[in-house]
């Protein structure tokens, strides 16, 4: 590879996007047998519940999946977010596992093999590069096919888990302010919780949603009251009335037969300042310089519970450094089957044992603490969200 990363990642960054959507893999192995003689190229795509990277294949054929956790160089890459350089048996053949990640979203890795490289730091820095444009296409790709989706699967989805899976924004977001990471579990027959984030040059919103009931209800339920939610916020209104219009968007069709605890959140990127409107029962936990503590609001009613609720944003405190966690009640609220509830103090606990790991990491060992807590299969949804914040830095002129 001894053209400049500028001229070959730009023609090849064209290529990718000249392609059709379901060439996009073919595409990627013809530019990187050129440019570094690559004789094996492989993507594996994260499944939905992030425990397994299964390989893009001629469907309805598949490869065999890699465990994320047990130590495979593709699982460490996707794990850590850090190339990692595997040695094979053949001389000067090595495989560079490249995670793929977009804006905080990981999607999953690109394993090429290839001839040891020279001078082994820019070609891996120029691959990882390639992986991330990859994953942009592969995001537009979800558009026209359902090829990627499909092959995320590890068995089928039921229908209300398609229908929450498709609402999602993604698992990750990055900016310099803030990065959120999620969970979402058990991921093949989620019902009703959900979580949803948008982001502007000055603003983050952010929603957890408890789906009520099970099944299509549940989702029927969620979809309405996420769609009524994003309708508002594009409206361009207040914290207070998109909760107030959800909650009418909900009634309206229910009639306070079934409503939607949810929690919204809008941090202002320029001030800092931080506003909640607790309408049900999603919680908020913060862990500042190691101690972990519930942050408590006003709660207000669930949307859609009554007609004409009223709704008003308290504000609460935020410092760069900060970890938030939000949890829907299949979290906070679950019982074992022995009665034994998870509880706050073992939710406490269990962030806390988290450190620093990454917001994604994160919001994944509070969902392993309840299915530990529960013996490996989980009552009810429990959705996780983890936003490590650090405010807009500013820098003084002169």
């Amino acid at each position: 590879m001894s053209e400049s990363s500028g001229g070959w990642l730009g023609d090849a960054e064209s290529a990718l996007r000249a392609a059709p959507s379901t060439a996009i893999l073919p595409t990627a192995r013809a530019l990187l047998a050129v440019y570094v003689q690559a004789s094996e190229v492989t993507l594996l795509l994260a499944d939905y519940g992030h425990s397994v990277l299964q390989p893009v294949t001629h469907l309805p054929h598949t490869g065999t999946p890699i465990p994320v956790r047990e130590g495979a160089p593709a699982g460490r890459a996707f794990s850590a977010q850090a190339a990692v350089l595997e040695v094979t048996a053949v001389p000067g053949v090595v495989i560079a596992h490249l995670p793929i990640t977009v804006r905080g979203d990981r999607l999953g890795v690109l394993s090429v093999r290839m001839p040891e490289p020279d001078r082994e730091a820019p070609h891996v820095l120029e691959l990882a590069a390639f992986a991330t444009a990859l994953g942009h296409e592969l995001i537009v790709a979800e558009r026209a096919t359902d090829l990627y989706l499909q092959a995320r699967r590890r068995k089928r989805l039921t229908l209300a888990a398609e229908m929450q899976w498709q609402l999602l924004p993604g698992r990750g977001l990055a900016r310099q302010e803030y990065a959120l990471g999620a969970h979402l579990e058990p991921a093949y027959d989620i019902s009703g919780d959900n979580f949803d984030w948008s982001t502007t040059e000055d603003a983050l919103t952010l929603t957890v949603t408890d789906g009520q009931d099970h099944g299509i209800t549940a989702a029927l339920l969620t979809n309405l009251t996420v769609n009524a939610l994003r309708n508002a916020r594009r409206a361009g209104v207040s914290l207070e009335e998109q909760a107030y219009l959800a909650d009418q968007a909900v009634y309206g069709e229910y009639e306070g037969r079934r409503y939607a605890p949810t929690l919204l959140l809008r941090f202002d990127l320029v001030t800092g300042r931080a506003h909640a409107v607790d309408a049900g029962s999603p919680q908020l936990f913060r862990l500042r310089h190691g101690m972990v503590e519930r942050v408590v609001f006003d709660v207000q009613m669930p949307l859609g519970m009554f007609e004409d609720s009223e709704y008003r944003a308290q504000e609460f405190d935020i410092e760069a450094g900060d970890r938030l966690i939000l949890v829907s009640s299949g979290v906070h609220g679950s019982a074992s089957h022995d009665g034994g509830a998870f509880g706050e103090r073992a939710l406490r606990e269990t962030i806390a044992a988290a450190g620093r790991s990454c917001p994604y990491d994160a919001a994944r060992a509070v969902v392993d603490g309840l299915t530990q807590h529960h013996s490996g299969e989980l009552p009810a949804d429990a959705a996780v969200v983890c936003l490590d914040w650090w405010g807009r830095q500013t820098h003084p002129e002169g």
